[in-house]
């Protein structure tokens, strides 16, 4: 699978932003491949609106299909671990303004999809200690804020090559954001 699918096109970045298009691929990216059956089990949608959804993830390039050990079954797989795209580039015409919105809209709700799906007496009490959200209202330029995300990012990298292979190890839903505010 390959690192990062680069968007530069509000088209393409449209296409991933309808909202059961982006769950799939991100089913698909946590959960490796499935079938549009099994996908639309997950999502409570029928396997032909799936499919139809997987098929145009496809067609710009965010699935592929994976060869499965049974002809019968059609399989997708995602072609990349995440999607990014430069929001200045995008926010150039009002097209990719929208996308850009609707997108930052799409995370918000995976993350508060993660949030509403974590319950604390299914885990262990290190879980339920470490889980949690944060916030904080600094001062900083863009250039600082560029830094920041560049930095989490590293950080990322990081943290999952030294603990990513943990047996307690488990997949966490992390969100950053950071958006100037102006003064009232």
């Amino acid at each position: 699978m390959e690192e990062a699918f680069h968007i530069s096109d509000p088209r393409t970045l449209k296409v991933v932003a309808h909202p059961l298009r982006v769950r799939l691929l991100g089913l698909l990216r946590a959960e490796g491949p499935a079938t549009a059956s099994a996908l639309g089990r997950k999502v409570g949608e029928s396997s032909g609106s799936t499919s139809y959804h997987l098929r145009e993830l496809a067609k710009y390039g965010f699935i592929e299909e994976d060869p499965s050990p049974d002809a019968r079954e059609r399989r997708w797989r995602a072609r990349h671990r995440y999607t990014e795209w430069n929001t200045a580039e995008l926010s150039a015409t009002p097209e990719g303004r929208e996308a850009v919105t609707i997108m930052a809209l799409r995370q918000i709700e995976a993350i508060v999809r993660s949030m509403e799906e974590f319950q604390a007496d299914d885990w262990p009490a290190e879980w339920i200690e470490a889980a949690g959200m944060g916030d904080a209202l600094v001062r900083l330029t863009p250039e600082g804020v560029k830094e920041y995300f560049a930095r989490v990012a590293d950080l990322q990298r990081e943290l999952e090559a030294r603990y990513g292979d943990a047996a307690s190890a488990e997949q966490v839903h992390l969100g950053t954001t950071a958006f100037p505010r102006r003064k009232r």
